[in-house]
């Protein structure tokens, strides 16, 4: 399995939610900080998007996306200057998913917001608050497909309609995270970015293939086929952190899902993980994860989200 599709994987979703937004004339709405990561698609027509803590409004057409990767407020609007009114008032109204805002139906954006666990900091730490896709790229014909397929989903209840929608919504997601690398702007350190470098990614992807091993900076550097120095450098620009660091961050993500999905004992996951003592394992734990093994495993689930 590759890097990105492990993570995705590993991730714990607590809970997902689509719906979609019909709009027109003069129109604006204002959404609260999202619980979990918020991506929205626009189908047809455009609006402008504020973010709270970004300066300039952003424009979206017929076929652009934005991913919200915090718990920042937005709202879109017709005309930015708009007064807006809750969300609330308009989705309470909706109908088999779809919201109606303004005096006709010539705007249309699918919102899809996915919670996950805190584990989740791997994959979208670094990005930026809202990282937005322009339309108009060959990558992108998946993502429009997965759009009409969501947007007739959302149109037309069908029985398997809740399983459809979820899985076009995660098809939607990775396809905005992969597109979203391919766009100028991406410079940011993130485990994105760190696992689209070729010799950076192919140190990623050994890890994950053997986390216990116990790696050293030499055998990553051989297994990207540069120095040491070099693997370092590079590691830590594409990353954000270093690369013994990454190693103790994925065994930690390991560990976390062992501890709530399984009833292994803390000594054998901890040895599962190439961790000789149960102490050095704890130490590792606490100090990523804020708590101890035993902690993490009997704190409710609900406590675990972002």
């Amino acid at each position: 399995m590759d890097p990105l599709s492990e993570v995705l994987s590993l991730l714990g979703m607590h809970s997902s939610v689509f719906a979609g937004l019909k709009a027109g004339g003069d129109w604006a709405i204002d959404f609260p900080p999202p619980d979990g990561i918020k991506f929205n698609a626009v189908v047809e027509g455009s609006c402008w998007l504020r973010v709270d803590g970004v300066a300039q409004p952003i424009r979206l057409e017929a076929g652009d996306c934005f991913l919200l990767s915090r718990q920042r407020a937005f709202s879109l609007r017709s005309d930015p200057a708009l007064p807006a009114i809750p969300s609330d008032e308009i989705y309470r109204h909706a109908v088999n998913g779809i919201a109606r805002c303004g005096a006709a139906d010539t705007f249309f954006l699918i919102g899809g917001r996915l919670a996950f666990g805190e584990e989740a900091g791997l994959l979208f730490d670094g990005l930026p608050p809202v990282a937005v896709v322009k339309r108009g790229s060959d990558q992108a014909s998946v993502l429009s497909w997965a759009l009409q397929c969501l947007a007739h989903e959302l149109a037309t209840p069908s029985p398997g309609n809740a399983i459809v929608v979820q899985h076009l919504g995660h098809i939607m997601l990775v396809q905005v995270l992969r597109l979203y690398l391919t766009q100028e702007g991406s410079s940011t350190p993130s485990w994105l970015l760190a696992v689209s470098d070729p010799r950076i990614g192919a140190a990623i992807q050994a890890i994950h293939a053997d986390p216990a091993q116990r790696w050293t900076l030499e055998d990553l550097a051989r297994v990207a086929g540069v120095s040491r120095s070099t693997l370092a450098l590079r590691f830590k620009q594409k990353a954000g952190i270093a690369p013994l660091e990454y190693v103790t961050r994925w065994r930690m993500q390991l560990a976390a899902r062992a501890l709530k999905s399984t009833h292994a004992t803390i000594s054998s996951i901890a040895q599962k993980l190439g961790y000789d003592s149960d102490s050095a394992f704890s130490h590792a734990f606490k100090r990523l994860m804020k708590c101890s093994p035993r902690e993490y495993r009997e704190r409710p689930a609900s406590l675990a989200r972002h």
